[in-house]
């Protein structure tokens, strides 16, 4: 396969910082982060709860520059062969900016943490600590979840951990199939999404769960993890459930029929809709509960 000529997407003309920042945080991605934490706060019956939002405020950049600027930093290597990096699907940064990363996602991430630990129960910190470290090692070494195959896709069910965050925080009883359902739609999504980099990341050295298993294999993978996630939604929500077996289905059919990298990446915008329209409708069930005076 041919290298790509490293290409920067870098500061080039007159643009602030923070919009460099906010790009490198994947702003089309906060819905994993924000829209869950949301989401979290309505299951428990309150529509806004002023508790919430220091945790909700932190969900948006601060703690998705954290994820994705470490990420950057440690995968410098592999963003540069890879043709996605650099869009609206990811930064590529250059090695001066790493400095620039660091203290950012540093002075965005700590005074939420010293607030946490002050206003929130133990448990909430905890749940916290678990959620922030396991982003920060899936790239980060000694642990690199990132290369590990297994450990990468299954380090990403805590994108699921703020519908247990919120309810602990809030000291509310989290809705436990919700949680579960979300944990394991989160693994196969990682998994899924990772296929579209099989070459990039062959070519790095680097194994994931996607490139051990090869695109068919990962889409029988990440089928089982949503057909999980959709029994346990159906304990909450019958609606979301079939949404999300829907989506599922269509995702994993197309990828089986054709199992190739070209296709995962074609499919990826699908992919990233997944969130927004499985959790959009989750979220006005809730809403509309909440509002008719239903909520349990």
């Amino acid at each position: 396969m041919t290298t790509p000529e490293p290409r920067s997407d870098a500061i080039t003309r007159p643009t602030s910082t923070l919009a460099r920042l906010v790009h490198i945080s994947r702003p089309v991605l906060w819905i994993n982060t924000i829209g869950t934490g949301a989401l979290g706060m309505w299951l428990t019956g309150q529509l806004i709860d002023v508790a919430a939002i220091p945790l909700l405020i932190w969900l948006t950049l601060p703690f998705n520059l954290l994820i994705y600027g470490v990420n950057d930093i440690f995968d410098q290597d592999t963003d540069a062969l890879n043709p996605r990096k650099g869009s609206i699907e990811g930064a590529r940064i250059e090695p001066r900016e790493v400095k620039l990363i660091a203290w950012a996602v540093a002075v965005t991430n700590i005074p939420f943490l010293i607030y946490f630990v002050i206003a929130l129960p133990l448990a909430a910190v905890g749940l916290i600590l678990l959620y922030a470290g396991v982003f920060v090692f899936y790239s980060a070494p000694p642990l690199r979840f990132k290369a590990r195959p297994f450990l990468d896709s299954l380090s990403n069910a805590a994108y699921g951990l703020p519908l247990l965050i919120l309810p602990v925080a809030l000291e509310a009883p989290p809705v436990w199939p919700a949680v579960g359902g979300l944990l394991a739609w989160s693994v196969a999504k990682h998994a899924y999404d990772a296929v579209q980099d099989i070459e990039e990341d062959r070519e790095a050295g680097i194994t994931t769960t996607a490139v051990l298993l090869g695109p068919r294999g990962t889409a029988l993978w990440s089928g089982a993890w949503w057909l999980i996630s959709t029994v346990l939604f159906a304990l909450v929500s019958v609606p979301v459930a079939i949404v999300n077996l829907l989506i599922a289905g269509v995702l994993v059919g197309l990828l089986l029929r054709r199992p190739t990298p070209a296709t995962a990446h074609r499919l990826y915008r699908l992919s990233v809709a997944f969130p927004y329209v499985a959790g959009g409708i989750a979220s006005v069930i809730v809403l509309a509960a909440i509002v008719l005076g239903a909520y349990p």
